[in-house]
């Protein structure tokens, strides 16, 4: 799925559509979801009725009518934002779409083979998929290895490796088999594939409004019933007075306190709060993440602690050895032979460096493995060690060779027979070579022959470019950052450094990551993570945020609520700034909101009350807080209302892109904030009032 093009925020047939949705949004069902436009809406049409009844009566309706269109306009306007939203997100995920597949697929029975379409096959189904095929629907490769083709998915060309056993099993409906052959077990039935799922999750359709966004919500909700029992309140206040003081006081019409609810009330992040949280998804879609739920991109915004993978997040990825260094008594091009016959078995990138720097060093290559009359011993996770045994022959004698790990190569002689004084003290002097190359940030392979310590490959693996600038800017977010590795302490410490995190975990295991998660939420902090393991999934489901990569398996998927289609472990900290800039937005946008409101007081209280306390003159003292030196009552009221509006429209493409991003402490965006927005929010309504007002006495519209 390709969303990483830049298009135009406002596209003819989403807008065309984001039109028809305004209206369709009108339902009173639909609009109660947001109290406060609801209010807006039942004022809009009790003004309506009131307009009705007076043109039956053949009363003068100008003046409400124009009120009543502008509060309308006023609903379609906050719909029209919710909408464009929503059809950005519906516009990307046609996409998404076209790559669902009804195609034929091959089902296993046993060892017979069935052609069934995709819509028949059901979780726990065995099928078979051979080059040119395309995979009929979400599963985990239980046998063989392949090349598939995910660009209908994630937009990217190069194709990607997926096999069994391991963290890239998972593959994704509709993508295509390029070489081999494989067996996938079906892990979805029809309508609740990866595909479907992330249909409906762009598209809104099914999304939940956040804890900030309900908090929020309540907050703007007491607010209005604030205002609605003091507008309720004021007509009271007005009649009393005009029966006091024997003052006509006709400006304060049931239309007019409408207006001025509508005014008072937070319509502008009412009407945009949903159109800020439907964009945040739509921000981590441009960069290929999917986010299961609003709350996940919320929490982004909120987290405290990174937990990364150091290899493939914080370094370049793969370890390459770099470098033969021999024991004493032990020359280079013996320990070079010895190191590539013990790793020909080992089918690690590790591994495979070892072979490749022997062939270029020393030119060895070419072995008759069937005349050496060999016996490899592969990598295996368990004992972090590879190695080969050859039989004697002639007046060869027997050679068993072993490279690994400086602690498995230590458990491993501890265990053999017959171990001197003599291998000890080599040993000793290998291991101060391999501390050495571990506080360099290298990683030492110890590589032994009879029990006898040849010397140490060192391997290397560079810390990308940039990353540490990245971490300072998270670190300069209040955000710590700590590095998880199976790298021994030296190493983990050396490289640590040399990237910028805040801390390391050294020798991780599945476990550690899972306490050392819960540990930093028992202390109140918010935490994230990425994964793509099945060893990954308890703690991806533990963290606030966490982000499971597509090629990962189906259990990592399932429970991370983030996923990065582009398998791309660098992702977390973008994820972050894209939640913190969802916060930012709408705390920029619920401090223009309030700040707005209160300008707009100035604007409306004057206005309905100039008569009121009058005595010889026609304006009481009250006109004192007529700053702004409006045309007249009508007038103000107007011109407020009709700002009210368009402020909403206004303020759509700030929602959509969101406010500018910059990594700051929450105490500097707060100043910010009030800076900008608060200071602005008070001081543009005083502007647009007033060139409203100079308008409407103009066009003589009252």
């Amino acid at each position: 799925m390709s969303t990483n093009t830049n298009k135009p925020l406002f596209e003819k047939q989403i807008v065309l559509n984001a039109v028809k949705d305004s209206f369709i949004k009108l339902n009173p069902s639909y609009l109660i979801k947001n109290p406060v436009m609801f209010i807006v809406g039942i004022g809009a049409l009790l003004t309506s009725i009131i307009c009705i009844i007076d043109i039956i009566n053949h009363k003068p309706v100008s003046f409400d009518l124009q009120i009543a269109i502008w509060l309308w306009f006023t609903i379609l306007f906050a719909n029209f934002a919710e909408a464009v939203a929503e059809g950005r997100g519906k516009a990307q995920s046609e996409n998404l779409r076209k790559s669902r597949t009804t195609t034929k697929a091959r089902k296993l029975n046993g060892t017979t083979e069935t052609i069934v379409t995709a819509l028949e096959l059901r979780a726990g189904d065995i099928v078979v998929c051979e080059a040119n095929d395309l995979i009929p629907a979400d599963g985990e490769v239980i046998d063989g290895v392949a090349s598939v083709d995910e660009a209908a998915i994630t937009g990217e060309s190069a194709p990607v490796i997926r096999e069994s056993g391991g963290d890239r099993s998972a593959v994704t409906g509709g993508t295509k088999v390029l070489s081999d052959k494989i067996i996938i077990r079906i892990t979805s039935n029809p309508g609740e594939t990866f595909i479907d799922r992330m249909i409906s999750l762009v598209e809104g359709a099914k999304r939940k409004k956040t804890p900030n966004e309900i908090a929020l919500s309540i907050l703007l909700s007491g607010l209005t019933i604030v205002f609605l029992v003091v507008v309720v309140t004021l007509k009271s206040f007005f009649n009393f007075y005009e029966i006091t003081l024997g003052q006509d006081i006709n400006a304060v019409s049931v239309p007019v306190l409408i207006a001025l609810l509508v005014c008072l009330i937070p319509t502008t992040i009412g009407g945009l709060l949903s159109a800020i949280g439907i964009s945040g998804m739509d921000r981590l879609l441009k960069h290929n993440v999917i986010a299961m739920s609003g709350r996940a991109v919320e929490a982004a915004g909120d987290i405290d602690v990174l937990l990364l993978d150091k290899t493939g997040t914080i370094t370049l990825g793969n370890r390459i050895a770099t470098e033969f260094i021999p024991a004493p008594d032990v020359n280079e091009d013996y320990l070079a032979d010895a190191a590539q016959l013990a790793s020909l078995s080992d089918e690690t990138p590790e591994g495979r460096s070892i072979v490749i720097l022997a062939k270029e060093k020393f030119k060895i290559r070419e072995r008759n493995i069937h005349e050496l009359n060999v016996k490899f011993v592969p990598f295996s996770a368990k004992t972090q060690m590879s190695g080969v045994n050859i039989e004697a022959s002639g007046s060869h004698s027997e050679r068993i060779i072993r490279k690994g790990s400086l602690e498995a190569i230590k458990k491993y002689l501890s265990e053999q027979t017959n171990i001197n004084i003599a291998i000890q003290s080599d040993y000793m002097i290998t291991q101060m070579i391999g501390v050495d190359i571990a506080l360099s940030g290298g990683t030492p392979l110890v590589v032994v022959e009879n029990n006898k310590l040849l010397g140490v490959i060192q391997l290397k693996d560079v810390v990308k470019g940039g990353i540490k600038e990245r971490f300072e800017q998270l670190r300069k977010m209040g955000i710590k950052s700590i590095m998880i590795t199976g790298d021994n302490q030296l190493t983990a410490a050396a490289i640590a450094a040399e990237a910028g995190v805040d801390g390391f975990i050294a020798e991780a295991k599945p476990e550690d990551k899972l306490f050392r998660i819960r540990d930093e939420q028992a202390q109140g902090k918010m935490v994230g993570m990425i994964g793509d393991g099945t060893n990954d999934a308890p703690a991806l489901a533990q963290a606030d945020v966490g982000i499971a990569m597509n090629s990962g398996t189906q259990a990592a998927r399932e429970a991370g609520n983030m996923i990065d289609l582009d398998s791309s472990p660098t992702k977390l900290i973008e994820v972050v700034e894209i939640g913190k800039q969802l916060l930012m937005t709408r705390g920029s946008l619920t401090t223009f909101s309030i700040a707005n409101d209160v300008a707009k007081y100035f604007a409306i209280i004057p206005a309905i009350a100039l008569s009121l306390f009058a005595t010889n003159s026609l304006n009481g003292p009250l006109s004192v807080l007529n700053v702004m030196q409006l045309a007249s009552p009508q007038s103000a009221i107007l011109s407020a209302v009709i700002f009210n509006a368009l402020v909403i429209i206004a303020l759509i493409p700030l929602a959509l892109k969101g406010v500018a991003y910059r990594p700051e402490g929450a105490a500097t965006i707060l100043k910010r904030n009030i800076l900008i927005y608060g200071v602005g929010g008070l001081i543009i309504p005083f502007i647009g009032i007033k060139i409203i007002d100079v308008l409407i006495t103009l066009l003589k519209l009252v």
